[in-house]
């Protein structure tokens, strides 16, 4: 295989096909699989850069799949850490939103709403940033500049002095915060060959499953005793305290910048003009911005997987911002005893993160054996397919517990099945992605799903409060039973049919 010869006078570039197979020796798909989204994917991206390099051997230390497993293993943590605290984010301020409401003067209920869900609506808007720069620029720098842009806008939200100022925080904080969940899925494919992702997957998904959930818990008791301020001034600390430690310990995974890098350095050795990365930036720029929306139009296998995991995002947040009222109105719960209540869901998450990491793998090397061949991004579904009927289960147990007032915790129990059922539909379709597109657009399929579901979990709770007033909580919570019930024929189609839909894909990125 070619490399770059260190004491070759003048630079080589290397042919685009040379180093897709460089870069796909240590986590190669099948040769049937050659012709998947995946590779054509990277394919095409590798071809239109001319600046395509190749490592020194398989065994490169350069590599980020070479690295230690100890120096990979902390940089996992520390992503997940950082992901954990954007994500409690999302939902610690949301037993104190009467609070806000008593502070700023006002009685919507959809305006409380909005000042929780609008946080995530960044979640949407930020991936379409971060993601593309860190496809130009890298992973590295990325993670650092958005987690102080995060910080700064968090404490906005702390001093805020009037409502309109406040969402406009609340909003801008969230973009900071997403960068972590448009990045992370494509870090852990820099760093992981795919055959292994599914447990450091599970790791890595306890920030966005399980902080929403572990949010209000901390939030109602902060809220309650010294006030919603310090809710945020809080979230700042936690996130303050982990950028330095996350620019100490991270090094740059995203290896067409570690390759430009390298290639400096050389240069730098020679007396020769050093290659930059911001040669025809606009241009890559534009292509990175516009492959995510590409991918959500125009490949099915992101479009429907994205609709349901964004289906379920949002009804997690629907009911998230509905328990305050629930439990503290028709139970007489406090702020703080409020919060505890969100642990059921906290609980079913936990609960299904931790099959997650233990079975995915185990069932995708298992399906490998029984057909004599390589695992396929399909052998990561069959979780999503025989789990997901918990969803609808749990919204029924949910809504007509609450509606026929039955003891509290009947309907915390169904809300823990809503967790689990919510899990495996999320992660799976997650690392079904990772795997499809592998690290070159891995980060661009993740922010095609973290946008559509970003997108529903900030308007869906908003629609809320006028459909409980209409139909209950009995009729409607089954409305969105239904809805998660006609959904259930997704994951088994995609099992079926995944591999020729990935195989039929002409999309050019």
């Amino acid at each position: 295989m070619s490399s770059i010869q260190q004491n070759s006078a003048t630079p080589r570039l290397l042919e685009a096909k040379q180093d897709e197979t460089n870069q796909v020796r240590r986590d190669s798909p099948p040769i049937a699989e050659r012709q998947s989204d995946d590779i054509e994917t990277q394919r095409q991206f590798e071809k239109d850069d001319p600046d395509a390099l190749g490592w020194d051997g398989p065994e490169d230390p350069d590599n980020p799949m070479n690295w230690p497993p100890r120096k990979r293993t902390v940089h996992i943590i520390l992503i997940a850490l950082v992901q954990l605290v954007s994500n409690l984010a999302s939902t610690m301020f949301a037993p104190a939103g009467k609070l806000l409401m008593h502070n700023f003067d006002f009685s919507s209920r959809t305006l409380s709403s909005l000042s929780v869900s609008i946080y995530v609506l960044g979640f949407a808007i930020g991936p379409l940033i971060w993601a593309p720069l860190s496809e130009v620029y890298g992973r590295f720098p990325i993670y650092i500049i958005s987690t102080i842009i995060f910080v700064g806008f968090v404490l906005g939200c702390a001093f805020s002095t009037s409502l309109a100022m406040f969402m406009v925080f609340r909003l801008l904080s969230g973009c900071g915060g997403a960068a972590s969940l448009a990045l992370s899925g494509g870090t852990l494919a820099d760093l992981v060959p795919r055959q292994q992702r599914g447990k450091w997957m599970a790791l890595i998904g306890i920030g966005p499953i399980m902080g929403p959930t572990i949010g209000p818990v901390v939030g109602g008791f902060v809220g309650q005793n010294i006030g919603w301020r310090w809710v945020f001034r809080l979230m700042a600390i936690c996130i303050g305290a982990l950028t330095p430690l996350a620019a100490y310990s991270l090094r740059e995974t995203y290896a067409p910048v570690i390759l430009l890098q390298k290639e400096n350095r050389r240069r730098m050795s020679l007396g020769l003009p050093l290659v930059s990365a911001g040669r025809d930036v606009s241009a890559k720029l534009k292509r990175s911005i516009l492959r995510p929306f590409k991918l959500l139009f125009l490949s099915p296998v992101v479009l429907f997987l994205a609709l349901y995991a964004a289906f379920c995002f949002g009804l997690m947040f629907l009911l998230l911002t509905t328990f305050s009222n629930v439990f503290s109105g028709q139970y007489g719960f406090d702020m703080g005893i409020t919060g505890l209540c969100y642990l059921g869901m906290g609980v079913g998450t936990l609960g299904g993160l931790i099959a997650q990491g233990k079975f995915s793998d185990k069932i995708m090397r298992k399906r490998a054996e029984q057909r004599g061949g390589e695992p396929k991004p399909e052998d990561r579904i069959p979780l999503m397919a025989y789990l997901s009927w918990t969803i609808p289960v749990g919204m029924f147990w949910y809504g007509w517990s609450t509606n026929e007032k039955a003891h509290w915790i009947v309907p915390i129990i169904g809300s823990a099945f809503v967790g689990i059922g919510f899990i495996f539909v999320v992660m799976p379709s997650m690392i079904y992605l990772v795997d499809c597109f592998g690290p070159e657009a891995a980060a661009s399929a993740l922010a095609a799903h973290t946008v559509l579901r970003s997108v529903t979990a900030a308007f869906l709770p908003l629609a809320g409060p006028r459909m409980y007033e209409s139909l209950g909580l009995g009729w409607g919570n089954s409305l969105l039973a239904f809805l998660a019930i006609a959904m259930i024929p997704i994951p088994w189609y995609f099992m079926k049919n995944g591999e020729r839909l990935r195989l039929k894909s002409k999309l050019v990125l």
